[in-house]
């Protein structure tokens, strides 16, 4: 009777869990997203060198508009190809264990998540306008990490440590302006990998 009372109980905690959480986010979105991130950092590291830019010479350096447009070009590739990864995954596997995917929990999941995006990309945009560059991977940083950290409460709490780590490296990137390429190749290649590994063994 004890047994059957603890695995009715289980029952019920999963039910209310898949009721009250996002539960379909796969590991797989976060190692292909920060795949995608690292390979962007390389390719943007390539423009650098084929502009005549050395950057790791640690002098202070003038960015042509030409070459920012080309950098924002693709760091919106980026953005797109994570979004289609993430997207792709969570169907497949909200099909694998027969769950809900656009439920009122993912509504307020994206709303929560979308708010400190969308301000944090009207900041950057602001950057750009005053061309504030040197700003703009710190920024990008800290509001992503904002934003993990609101959406946390509806979906799995291992999100929030993402986020937590995120806006680490965004606060220290601020004192160290020179050097946005490598924080932002560490914050959306190497962390994602590494939470996307993790989730990936933890929920499989």
């Amino acid at each position: 009777m004890s047994q059957k009372h603890q695995e009715d109980l289980s029952h019920i905690r999963s039910m209310m869990e898949r009721s009250s959480r996002f539960i379909s986010l796969s590991g797989l979105s976060g190692i292909f997203a920060g795949a995608v991130a690292l390979a962007g950092a390389i390719y943007g590291y390539q423009l650098f060198k084929q502009n005549g830019i050395e950057y790791f010479d640690g002098k202070q350096k003038m960015y042509s508009y030409g070459l920012i447009m080309e950098l924002t070009l693709i760091a919106l590739l980026i953005l797109i190809l994570a979004l289609g990864f993430g997207i792709f995954f969570t169907l497949r596997k909200s099909k694998k264990f027969n769950l809900p995917v656009w439920t009122n929990t993912t509504k307020k999941m994206l709303l929560n998540l979308a708010i400190p995006l969308f301000v944090g990309g009207v900041f950057c945009i602001a950057l750009l306008y005053h061309q504030l560059f040197a700003m703009i991977a710190p920024t990008t940083l800290l509001f992503y990490g904002l934003a993990l950290m609101n959406a946390e409460k509806y979906t799995f709490s291992d999100i929030k440590y993402l986020g937590i780590c995120e806006i680490i490296l965004g606060c220290v990137s601020l004192f160290y302006l020179g050097y946005g390429l490598v924080f932002w190749a560490i914050g959306f290649g190497i962390l994602h990998i590494l939470y996307g590994l993790i989730m990936f063994k933890k929920y499989k």
